[in-house]
């Protein structure tokens, strides 16, 4: 792209130059410094003027003091501080005093197409003296490169003077008078009138060198400016598309940084102050350690957990890192890396500023907010086919055992991302029943075989009881365990569910929210369903997704608490 906008640009450029050569014949004002005069027709700027800009003899230059020199065919140089061009004047400084004797070689000089202004007379006399002369009226003493030389002084005498007061002196030459003025003029090309109308003097383009013509300078400054434009334009273009890619190069660099993300990285403890800048945002607090909010780059915000040293024996932790190094899902939470620095151990997670399922549900946050049936639907079918991932998507079966509202976290889209693998167990594909030595989860969402091996073997179908324990609590929006009653094992909100979906009832008089009673309706059956008391009456994950994925009518469950005891 970069390529293709230079060469538009130098092909705008091109026509650039065309268009001014074919309207204004290719020339412009230029100047030696920003104090000397404008340089144009008749004048040519040596080596920056084409031939054709100037009137054959017009010639300057510019010296290495950026003054503007008189080009002549005589061995001298004289500086130029005007150029009359109404009156056709050159005003020459002769800094060298070279003009002195040169006036008679420009005079004579044929082809020169200057004349002075004045009346010249040959009435001065050099004299080169080895002695100085005392300063009288009609002696003045004279220096620059063309006249001195070393050990003698240079005079210029008027012809009154007496010849006897001239003591160790030598008659060098008689000269001209030069006048104060130094003023030269020229009379062809006459240009007075051309410009007095507003109009440029051009050389006429036949072939003949000493023919003029007089133009109007509107149109051609009008296409010179159109022409500046697009020339503007396509600077700006330019300019803009690099501006542009340096931006993106930016982006990318920031994007390969945060890239290194994707595989769990090893961070110091160092590492870890300056992420959380000194754990200055705190996030929340639990059981087992402190979240802060912490910065990778200027666009990458992380959440990170400062596990308690006094925390276990780091089973949870390894645990964590190594289950969430395996998993890449939309809807599980991304492990940016860890920190194993001595008795400091930290995880680093992607930062949600939505916060957690919990936050958006839950009856006793006088706060919350209803996301309403659709957002809680399309919310129960993303947590569903997460689940289904880890069960099914990797190498090896990741059983999590604490799906609940609050390790859903939500994006700013409110995708839910299922998080806090600490209690994840790993086992192949193939094998139906885990070993577990301790329960696992949190109560009210863990599934009865989890207490009891009465109930059933540890298994998958402990998460989905979980899952179903969490459609639950985002039909009902409240705890679905009694905190107050002396047995917490003791669940109420999901049977009373229950009997109102027996019964034919609305649950929307029950649970005071408008709008269709298909939805919690709908999320209330498969909830039912995956909390079955006996594992082998759980559907599996893949099947809970075609539940909620399908239409509006399921069958009811048996009755889950018809009987609590053993299989």
């Amino acid at each position: 792209m970069k390529e293709i906008l230079i060469s538009s640009f130098c092909v705008l450029l091109i026509a650039f130059s065309k268009v001014l050569g074919e309207t204004q014949n290719g020339c412009k004002e230029l100047k030696c410094g920003d104090q000397g005069p404008p340089v144009r027709f008749p004048f040519i700027l040596k080596d920056r003027h084409p031939d054709h800009c100037g009137y054959p003899g017009f010639v300057v230059s510019c010296n290495e003091k950026q003054e503007t020199v008189l080009e002549l065919p005589i061995p001298a140089k004289f500086s130029v501080k005007i150029i009359d061009y109404k009156y056709q004047e050159v005003h020459l400084y002769d800094s060298d005093n070279c003009l002195l004797l040169k006036v008679s070689e420009i005079l004579n000089f044929s082809i020169s197409p200057f004349h002075f202004s004045e009346e010249f007379q040959d009435n001065l006399a050099l004299f080169k003296c080895s002695l100085g002369l005392e300063r009288r009226q009609h002696v003045h003493v004279l220096n620059g490169p063309c006249l001195t030389s070393p050990g003698h002084h240079v005079y210029v005498v008027d012809p009154d003077y007496k010849i006897d007061n001239l003591q160790s002196c030598t008659k060098i030459r008689n000269v001209l008078s030069v006048p104060s003025s130094g003023v030269l003029k020229w009379s062809k090309p006459h240009c007075t009138e051309c410009e007095a109308g507003g109009k440029r003097c051009i050389m006429k383009n036949n072939g003949n060198k000493s023919e003029i013509e007089c133009v109007n300078l509107t149109k051609s400054a009008t296409l010179g400016s159109f022409a500046f434009f697009l020339l503007v334009v396509a600077v700006y273009q330019v300019h803009y598309y690099d501006t542009k890619e340096k931006e993106n190069e930016i982006k990318i660099r920031r994007f390969l940084q945060d890239y290194k993300a994707h595989k769990p990285s090893r961070y110091s403890y160092a590492d870890i102050k300056r992420i959380t800048n000194q754990f200055h945002d705190k996030l929340g607090q639990g059981a087992y350690g402190t979240v802060f909010k912490g910065k990778l780059s200027s666009e990458c915000f992380v959440a990170v957990k400062v596990i308690n040293s006094s925390n276990g024996n780091g089973e949870d932790f390894v645990n964590e890192v190594g289950t969430m190094g395996r998993i890449h899902h939309v809807n599980v939470v991304r492990l940016v890396g860890f920190c194993a620095d001595g008795f400091n151990r930290a995880l680093v997670y992607e930062f949600f500023a939505n916060g957690s399922l919990h936050d958006f549900i839950s009856s006793a946050d006088n706060n919350n907010r209803f996301l309403g049936w659709d957002k809680l639907q399309d919310i129960a079918l993303a947590v569903a086919k997460g689940v289904q991932y880890l069960h099914q998507g990797c190498d090896q079966r990741i059983l999590h055992f604490d799906i609940k509202p609050h390790n859903v976290l939500l994006d700013d889209n409110f995708t839910p991302k299922i998080s806090d693998f600490g209690m994840a167990k790993l086992c192949s594909k193939d094998q139906s029943i885990v070993s577990m030595t301790t329960a696992r989860g949190t109560m009210g969402y863990i599934a009865p075989e989890v207490f009891s091996r009465n109930f059933g073997n540890v298994s998958y179908k402990s998460d989905v009881y979980s899952f179903g324990m969490l459609l639950l609590e985002m039909v009902g929006g409240r705890k679905n365990i009694d905190s107050t009653s002396e047995n917490t094992n003791e669940i109420y909100y999901p049977e009373w569910i229950y009997n109102l979906l027996e019964e034919g009832d609305d649950l929307r008089i029950h649970l005071g929210e408008e709008g269709d009673g298909k939805a919690p309706k709908k999320l209330a059956i498969v909830g039912l369903w995956c909390i079955q008391w006996h594992p082998a009456g759980r559907p599996s994950m893949n099947k809970v997704v075609q539940m909620l994925e399908g239409g509006e009518n399921l069958t009811m469950p048996p009755n889950p608490f018809a009987s609590t005891g053993p299989a």
